[in-house]
């Protein structure tokens, strides 16, 4: 009996090691577990708390756009977004560098109590990239350098982007891509008297432009207002399609093309019978409605040989038409080109008006397109007959004597007077056989 009792002693004993070897292994293991995440989750905490870099310059990133401006270089002057950022940065980079790039890189820019981005006198700011530039109640850009927009997306609540050109500096901005939007989207800022040198290249515009603003050309683009446009294609004779895209759906846009020609008649006629002039290549022109869409720097020229041929053409019909000769229709084709103006009309880069010239013109020259005008024929007259020379001549037959009552009453008074006659010597006849019968 004792030896069982010693045996289930030891047995109980050993069950108790084990059941403390496994509770301590297990207390160890959840420990462990807890170092473990504890050092995990603190790290995480705390990076969470940190701030997070907005831009990058090269390598090297920073806290906000405006640092990163501040550290450009000559060989690296892009700052590119890292994030969405609240804050409104002003282009100073070291003096060196006369310029930077603004990459948005797919992030937002929105203003901080003033304008989103002032580009000051002298430098210059070019902004790529998808990502959007806000305004909201400021403007999303002051301009009194160079401003070139290559694409992204511009909002503001009131005016979008201002421009000035003083006594002492001119601003320039150039407009190839990107979605404007604003009530007003361009303007003077309030020192400025005049805008500078704005060019809008392409693009679309949805907003009102205000009307005297003498240096903006608008050579492409879609604009949802165009109310003032006019004024700023008439150099080029601009036209304003109706508001409908390519693919022919309306999107309430109106699209001026890059460089084309249209022409209201590609054919017209003139009639000598209402009369005929030389036509000069302005009445040409005129006469058949062409005209060019949104090239400021562009003009109109017609083929100086088929006009020449065209004039010739219509002295021949003036002629036959004065000499009473016949003229048969012609027609003349006539080419209409356009071409680039000349240098002059250029503003020169040394110019005291401002930033450098203009790169106002096309990729596309040589565009082309034709007129016919048809001179109608003009058919012989015909000859008169000839006086005294009837068709069909016969012997005329002898006209009757009129009988007229004067004539009548002068043939009784005769026959009257030949009855008085033959009384008269008959009487005298009586007489005389009488007197001898007496004798």
């Amino acid at each position: 009996m004792y030896k069982h009792e010693k045996q289930a002693v030891e047995r109980l004993q050993s069950n108790r090691i084990h059941m403390l070897s496994t509770l301590s292994t297990a207390i160890i293991a959840f420990f462990l577990i807890i170092s473990l995440s504890g050092t995990m989750l603190f790290p995480m905490m705390a990076f969470a708390d940190e701030p997070q870099p907005v831009a990058q310059v090269g390598n090297t990133t920073y806290m906000s756009a405006q640092d990163a401006i501040g550290h450009t270089s000559l060989k690296n002057n892009t700052v590119t977004l890292l994030t969405d950022t609240t804050e409104s940065v002003t282009v100073t980079p070291p003096k060196v560098v006369r310029g930077v790039t603004l990459e948005l890189n797919g992030h937002v820019l929105n203003a901080s109590n003033t304008t989103a981005i002032t580009v000051p006198a002298n430098m210059q700011l070019t902004i790529t990239g998808p990502g959007t530039v806000a305004g909201g109640t400021q403007p999303a850009v002051d301009c009194r350098g160079a401003l070139h927009v290559k694409s992204g997306t511009f909002t503001s609540d009131a005016t979008l982007m201002r421009f000035a050109e003083t006594d002492g500096t001119s601003a320039q901005g150039s407009f190839s891509g990107g979605t404007f939007t604003a009530p007003m989207l361009f303007n003077l800022l309030d020192d400025a008297k005049n805008l500078g040198y704005v060019t809008v290249r392409g693009g679309e515009y949805r907003g009102m432009i205000p009307a005297g603003l003498n240096t903006l050309v608008l050579l492409s683009g879609s604009f949802s207002d165009t109310s003032n446009l006019a004024p700023y294609l008439a150099d080029s004779l601009g036209l304003i399609p109706d508001g409908t895209s390519g693919d022919g759906t309306g999107d309430g846009m109106f699209h001026v093309g890059d460089l084309a020609i249209s022409s209201k008649q590609t054919s017209v006629e003139l009639d000598p019978a209402n009369g005929l002039q030389q036509l000069s290549a302005d009445d040409l022109l005129t006469l058949t409605g062409t005209q060019l869409n949104g090239i400021a720097d562009y003009r109109l020229v017609a083929d100086s040989d088929q006009l020449q041929a065209l004039n010739n053409q219509i002295d021949r019909a003036m002629q036959a038409v004065g000499k009473r000769k016949a003229f048969e229709t012609v027609s003349q084709n006539i080419t209409i080109t356009a071409v680039r103006n000349g240098a002059d009309d250029v503003i020169d880069a040394n110019s005291s008006r401002g930033a450098g010239p203009q790169l106002r013109t096309s990729d596309h020259d040589g565009i082309s397109a034709q007129v016919a005008v048809t001179i109608k024929a003009v058919a012989e007259p015909e000859k008169p007959e000839e006086p005294g020379k009837p068709s069909n001549p016969e012997k005329p037959e002898k006209p009757e004597m009129p009988r007229s009552g004067s004539a009548v009453q002068a043939l009784a008074i005769i026959s009257l007077l030949l009855v008085i006659a033959s009384a008269i010597c008959a009487y005298a006849t009586v007489h005389l056989q009488s007197s001898r019968l007496h004798n």
